[in-house]
């Protein structure tokens, strides 16, 4: 199950002297259960993106599938699909309106046609979900601080057990405790309910802990799609765009090679390419006095970034293809020793042997 765009174009007022091209041949694919962060400036189209989801605002041009099924067919169910894609909007406690906290609950689940008795269980089901204590149930929405109000509307899209939860800048307004528990609250209720959850924000810092996947919306179009390490390397052009890519939160993994022409400095080191075989002794630091023989790739490309952050490519032969897989195995938490063919041996090169072939 997924929701799927192909080619989606809107345009506000076309033909009026105040034509605006708010969202230009959007292609994307969200899985079901992913947590994705959506991210734009003001005015970039993301908050136009997330109403094409649930059928709240149809798209000039292109398709929009969910689960398979164009939602711009004729006769298609879109009551079904708005209870199935539940929309946050942004400053959702203005959507409050019930004498207290659990009547408003109650109405999502009431408006599908459930009884009393359901209504009040998925009610209490959802507020316990996204952590509201029970001692508030029955007090007035209106009397809840702003960290409140947002799990309580929150709840009552849940309470209609949605398939997908769209979030539209949840701490929008709130200050950094009740931002980093809203925050906190749909992480967990993502790993509790394995529901995706798409969160859509200004603030880079807000994602960056939180999605697993991070799509950059600029002018309407979508820029960078990825992991957020993934479009977070591409700093320089965020920046040119008025996004600043947090520093806190992200992995860095740096190693330094130097195999007798100076050292190279690498930072997220990944393997693209490999070819050819070398078989040979190779021993570790971590490991003093000892060696294995072990099988590499003869040839491999690297990409990576350098001391300045710049991306960048590089080939190794030999004894470099070797040293480039060794420390990026030392990365991900791999020793030689996995790969030695036949056990770990002494190393019979002793230091006087060194001394002796210096001079």
């Amino acid at each position: 199950m997924s929701i799927k765009l192909e080619n989606i174009s809107y345009v506000y007022s076309p033909g009026t002297a105040y034509e605006h091209h708010a969202l230009k041949d959007v292609s994307l694919e969200i899985p079901q259960g992913q947590f994705v962060g959506i991210i734009g400036h003001t005015g970039s189209g993301k908050s136009t993106l997330i109403q094409h989801l649930n059928g709240l605002m149809k798209a000039t041009s292109g398709k929009l599938l969910y689960e398979g099924q164009n939602i711009y067919e004729d006769g298609y169910d879109m009551k079904k699909l708005r209870t199935q894609v539940g929309l946050v909007f942004q400053y959702p406690e203005y959507q409050l309106f019930e004498v207290d906290v659990l009547s408003d609950v109650c109405f999502g689940p009431k408006n599908q046609g459930l009884s009393k008795e359901e209504c009040e269980k998925q009610a209490r089901e959802a507020l316990e979900l996204v952590g509201f204590p029970e001692k508030y149930y029955k007090q007035s929405p209106f009397e809840l601080s702003g960290g409140q109000k947002r799990r309580v509307a929150i709840a009552g899209i849940l309470a209609m057990h949605p398939k997908v939860l769209v979030l539209d800048e949840p701490t929008a307004g709130l200050d950094p405790k009740g931002r980093d528990e809203i925050l906190d609250q749909v992480k967990l209720l993502h790993e509790k309910t394995g529901m995706t959850v798409i969160l859509v924000s200004h603030s880079m810092e807000d994602v960056a802990k939180y999605v697993e996947r991070l799509i950059v919306m600029n002018d309407g179009e979508k820029m960078l799609d990825g992991t957020p390490e993934e479009v977070f390397r591409h700093y320089k052009e965020l920046e040119a765009v008025g996004l600043a890519a947090p520093q806190v939160g992200i992995l860095k993994r740096i190693v330094v090679i130097d195999i007798g022409e100076g050292p190279i400095v690498l930072v997220n080191p990944e393997i693209v390419e490999e070819s050819g075989e070398q078989t040979g002794e190779e021993g570790c630091l971590s490991l003093p006095g000892k060696y294995g023989i072990v099988t590499r790739p003869n040839h491999v490309k690297v990409r990576f970034q350098d001391e300045h952050m710049d991306t960048v490519e590089m080939e190794g032969e030999g004894l470099l293809a070797r040293a480039f897989c060794h420390e990026i195995d030392h990365l991900e938490g791999k020793m030689y020793m996995e790969l030695a063919e036949d056990g770990i041996h002494d190393n019979k090169y002793t230091e006087e042997d060194y001394l002796n072939e210096e001079e």
